[in-house]
């Protein structure tokens, strides 16, 4: 049995400890009150036919795209170093966790509503807990229930890979604020942009079929500016940091691998021949994207490594998001080929500059969903380009998306970190990261080894 901590000493820090837990309470209990009326109104009455093949696909996708988080925390939890693995993990699931809760109170009522504040968001208060959605559905005969759960994964993993960038070096009550306000105050924004019927970026005309801009964008460049801001681990670059287990991150890999066909295909919100289109585009990129990293490392170092193959599949899954539903799979091949290229190249310039994006965020998500935004345009299969526009004027509008989406998320992050910094902190002490995120914040180990380094 555990010693029971005594004392006033210890009576303030437990004391402290829950405040931040006390405060998410509140929170949640005045959103409550203000949310909800004072009588249930009765359900609205289906609007449109379930299609009953299109709405067991969603289903499905969301599933898969749910398998993309523990996916993403076996990835990042075989880099880190043994005494990280837990904390490391644990920032995956707290994700699935807050922002599970987020978008059913507030964030698909911010995401998805008309416009508000001049176009910079959306609101509707009869979003919030889903209320006036509970028993509607679509002009494409998909519950309103099941998209809002399929685009609530998506807001779940964007600030999830965020973590990579900081990954072995914050604090977790730090971490869970800042994801909370990050989600709310940056994802939101811009899926309203791109997203929403009146999104002003969706209205101009940019593609981004599954989220290059509004996932992958956003939190590779706000992985940038966390690391920047956060400062390198205690150490780097003069000590060796390997993976503790790379068995376990082809293993995640393979699961982001699996579950990337809900994330691209299932934004078809179909289950038809754009579906298909989706899905094949999404295999052509990730597997050009592992051959090309394959041949570039053979060239570079002579041989072929495990990391290699798991960060060209990535980078041709990521290429290939915001185009998946209007290419070809030639054109899903050449991307996935040119993204291995850009993010090895971009990884090379990392390590040369010296700043610490510990698992690569920005070099592989930021880098390849820069990449597939705007090369998607010389892709484009004939007829999918709007308005008949040519290649050079699409370009032109995914460069306004594409800057659009890195000035916001660069300025936006950079302030909600010194917030959240300086009022719960979030950069972890040198005894702390010493120590280990796994011993000093959660009180466990992952293997139960002696040796935690």
């Amino acid at each position: 049995m555990l010693a029971a901590r005594t004392g006033p000493v210890a009576g303030r820090v437990e004391a402290r400890a829950a405040l931040p837990a006390l405060g998410l309470l509140a929170v949640l209990a005045v959103t409550i009150v203000v949310a909800l009326p004072a009588s249930s109104p009765a359900p609205l009455p289906p609007q449109h036919a379930v299609d009953t093949g299109a709405t067991a696909w969603m289903l499905a996708s969301t599933a898969l795209v749910l398998l993309m988080v523990p996916g993403l925390a076996m990835f990042y939890g075989g880099l880190v170093r043994t005494k990280n693995v837990l904390g490391t993990m644990m920032h995956s699931f707290a994700a699935m966790a807050i922002i599970g809760v987020l978008w059913v109170t507030v964030g698909f009522a911010l995401a998805f509503g008309p416009n508000a504040l001049g176009g910079w968001i959306g609101w509707d208060p009869g979003h919030v807990f889903l209320r006036n959605i509970d028993a509607t559905v679509g002009s494409d005969g998909i519950p309103d229930l099941v998209f809002a759960m399929f685009q609530g994964k998506f807001a779940i993993i964007a600030p999830a890979l965020i973590a990579g960038a900081f990954a072995e070096r914050v604090r977790f009550r730090g971490y869970g604020v800042f994801i909370a306000l990050w989600s709310l105050l940056v994802y939101a924004p811009l899926c309203h942009w791109v997203w929403a019927s009146d999104g002003w970026l969706y209205r101009l005309g940019a593609i981004d079929f599954a989220g290059g801009t509004v996932v992958h964008i956003s939190a590779g460049v706000s992985g940038l500016v966390a690391a920047l801001y956060l400062g390198s681990r205690r150490g780097y670059p003069r000590t060796a940091m390997h993976p503790n287990n790379l068995v376990m991150t082809l293993m995640g890999v393979g699961l982001l691998w699996v579950g990337w066909f809900g994330f691209n295909a299932g934004s078809s919100l179909a289950s038809g021949v754009k579906t298909a289109q989706a899905l094949t585009a999404t295999q052509a990129a990730a597997a050009a994207g592992a051959l090309a990293w394959v041949c570039i490392e053979a060239v570079h170092h002579r041989k072929a490594t495990s990391l290699g193959v798991a960060s060209g599949i990535l980078a041709g899954l990521v290429v290939i998001t915001p185009a998946a539903g209007v290419v070809q799979p030639a054109g899903a091949i050449a991307l996935g080929f040119v993204a291995s290229g850009l993010c090895y190249g971009a990884i090379l310039l990392k390590n040369r500059l010296g700043y610490d994006d510990t698992l690569d965020v920005f070099g592989v998500h930021g880098t390849a969903g820069i990449a597939g935004a705007l090369l998607l345009a010389f892709f484009v299969r004939a007829g999918e380009m709007p308005d008949g526009r040519s290649a050079l004027v699409q370009l032109a509008v995914q460069a306004t998306g594409v800057g659009a989406t890195i000035v916001y998320a660069a300025v936006a992050t950079l302030v909600l970190l010194v917030a959240v910094n300086r009022t719960v902190g979030l950069r972890l002490g040198a005894a702390g990261e010493m120590a280990g995120l796994d011993h000093e914040l959660h009180g466990e180990h992952a293997y139960g080894l002696l040796n935690l380094n």
